[in-house]
């Protein structure tokens, strides 16, 4: 009832109500799926979807080149797997020393407990 007393255009900040935007989130997601599938073959899907666990804005920005190059007609066929590996490759040298300088480094270090029966 409360609603029906706000005036129109008052109920959404972009005048559409949340789902529809909703909605309209989830079809361009879809179209975005879609493109990727015809875009990529079986391997360089999965890889894409493991580099996407780990980094999502890798991942986003990828598919956006990739996308990029399909509209503009860079791409002949599907990208292989060893094709998006080059194209890692060659985005990870392009960052430079970007990358290097925020790249971990993973350092162990073994305690000694004292009261430890193994000899080492």
């Amino acid at each position: 009832m409360i609603l029906s007393q706000i005036p129109d255009g008052a109920q959404g900040q972009s005048g559409q109500n949340p789902q529809d935007e909703a909605a309209k989130k989830a079809q361009e997601e879809q179209m975005r799926r879609d493109m990727m599938a015809t875009v990529l073959d079986t391997g360089a899907r999965e890889r894409l979807s493991r580099i996407s666990l780990v980094s999502p804005e890798r991942s986003k920005q990828i598919e956006m080149i990739l996308l990029r190059m399909a509209q503009g007609g860079q791409l002949k066929g599907r990208v292989s797997e060893n094709q998006l590996i080059e194209l890692l490759d060659q985005m990870e040298s392009a960052q430079g020393g970007q990358t290097s300088a925020k790249k971990p480094t993973i350092v162990f270090q073994r305690r000694k407990d004292f009261d430890d029966d193994f000899d080492f």
